[in-house]
Parts: structure tokens; sequence; C-alpha cells
């Protein structure tokens, strides 16, 4: 079986040219898929049923695992088996009719424009760390980039003088993403004050950088916003997505339109940018209740 699994994986790897984070999600779900039907239930992979497959989702749930894990596992066991069918290394697909649980549509957490402002406010821009951390955070907030692509930019994908970035996201499907004169200012004031006092080598072509001179990782940018959110008392669930889903937020409530959006964040389906909808519709309802005399 674990030969079986990693031939699926240079699949997903080689020809869907899946990200690294997603090979290791799937990989992730698939071994303690694997596991439980080495140590449950004792049987190979092509031997299993619907039923099987049923067994290991309720197990999931009786764990308490949220409706989205249980989707989430699903949708990797599913992908699994189609790919062993159609390689002929099973006769049949248990997983053909089985769909995923319906899951409650979770509205994102958004900022309001002067919470994102005083958020940006705090680095320190006497020190090359706060240079940095100042420009990172404009740069998210005025491309909506989520933090993998924002740690992974290289000075080669900045066009300061146009105003745009060029960033790689999911799947590695390449995008450009206006960057706005603010933001653009704020990095060139880290390539011109601060980036040298971070980097190790000449070399480095990744243009945010941490203390040791290397690629900032998502884990250390994570801890970055976390910090300066509580130096605010912005509450306790800010993390880098905060800012995106703040960026398209703000874009639809001043007249963006929804793909533009939608190509700005990289959605490959506009129904998953279609959720945002529903926050500035529910803006425009707490504008209209505070407004207007016959609203209440």
């Amino acid at each position: 079986m674990q030969e079986m699994l990693q031939d699926y994986l240079n699949y997903l790897s080689v020809e869907r040219g899946l990200s690294q984070n997603t090979l290791e999600s799937y990989a992730r779900d698939l071994r303690q898929y694997l596991q439980y039907l080495k140590e449950k239930k004792n049987i190979e992979i092509k031997e299993t049923t619907q039923a099987t497959v049923i067994g290991y989702l309720l197990q999931l749930q009786a764990k308490g695992k949220a409706t989205a894990t249980l989707s989430r596992s699903l949708a990797a066991i599913k992908s699994y088996y189609h790919f062993l069918f159609r390689e002929a290394k099973i006769e049949r697909d248990p997983t053909i009719n089985l769909d995923a649980p319906k899951q409650e549509k979770r509205l994102p957490r958004v900022l309001s424009v002067e919470d994102v402002s005083n958020l940006l406010e705090q680095p320190d821009l006497k020190t090359p760390a706060g240079i940095r951390d100042r420009a990172m955070l404009e740069v998210l907030y005025a491309t909506g980039l989520r933090v993998s692509e924002l740690v992974s930019l290289k000075i080669s994908d900045l066009n300061l003088e146009m105003g745009y970035i060029k960033c790689f996201g999911k799947g590695s499907k390449e995008r450009i993403v206006p960057l706005g004169s603010v933001a653009s200012k704020y990095v060139k004031h880290y390539l011109e004050h601060a980036r040298k006092f971070l980097a190790s080598s000449l070399n480095e072509e990744t243009l945010f950088l941490n203390h040791h001179g290397h690629r900032l990782t998502r884990q250390g940018f994570w801890k970055i916003i976390k910090k300066y959110a509580e130096s605010i008392n912005l509450e306790n669930d800010i993390t880098p997505h905060t800012l995106r889903h703040s960026f398209a937020t703000h874009l639809l409530e001043n007249g963006a339109d929804l793909r533009s959006v939608q190509e700005m964040l990289g959605h490959a389906d506009i129904s998953t940018t279609q959720i945002y909808t529903h926050l500035t519709k529910s803006k425009i309802k707490e504008v209209y209740e505070k407004a207007h005399p016959r609203a209440l």
C-alpha cells in the first residue's frame, strides 16, 4: 500500500503540479486512512468497500473531528481511489457515489479599515525588522496574497515602477497583482534601508528575510502579526489570512467587481470568492438600518 501511495503522491506532484502544502495534507490524510485499514480492519486497499470508507468517516466524527476535516479526508480518499482505478490497481472505486457531508459556511473574520490602519502602524520603523514587518503587512493588505505566497516572493517578482508583483499560487499558477503606491513605498524603503542588514548572502533572492538572513517562514510571519494584533488589543483570532479577507471585502465594499477580486485572490472558482458578497451585503444592511429613518 505504501508503494501505491507514493506513486499517487508523485502523480500529484509531477502531473498535477500541486503545492508542497497540499501534497503534505493529502499524504497525512491518506496515511491515517491506510493506518485505519491496517489496524482496525486488517484489509488491503483492493478489498475495501463503500462501507469501509463510511466506517472510517464515522470514526473521525466520533473523535469530534469537524465537518470540514471529514470533507477534506473524503476528498483525499476519493481522489486516491480514482487514481488507483484509472491505473488498474483496483477493480472498482468504492467512493464513486459518496458525497461529502454538507458544511456550514463560516464567514471569515474581517477587520475594519480603521483596525487595519492601526495594525499596519505598529511596527517600529527605527529597526530593520520593523521596517520589514511594515512592508510585509502593507503588501499583504494591498494584494490579498496568501501568506505562503508572501514569504515566497523574490526580489525579481517586484516591479515597483509599474506597481505590481508576480506571485505563484496554488498549483504553481502565476498571477500578476497590483501593489499600490503605499505598499510600493514601504517595500522600496525596506529594500534601501533594512534588507541589507538582514541578508546573510548577496546571492539571497528571497524578498523578506528573517534575522538569520534566510526566507521567513509562514509560522514566523504568523507570530509577527499576532504580536502586533495583541499590542492594540485586537481579538486573538487574527491571522495573516484575516488581512486577505479584509482586502477582498474592502474592495467589494468600495465597488470592485467580483471577477477582478477573484483574479487578484487567485481563486480558480468564483464560488470561492462569492463568500465575500455575504459580508458586503451584511455591511449594506447595517448601514441601511443605521441611516434610514424607517429601517427599524
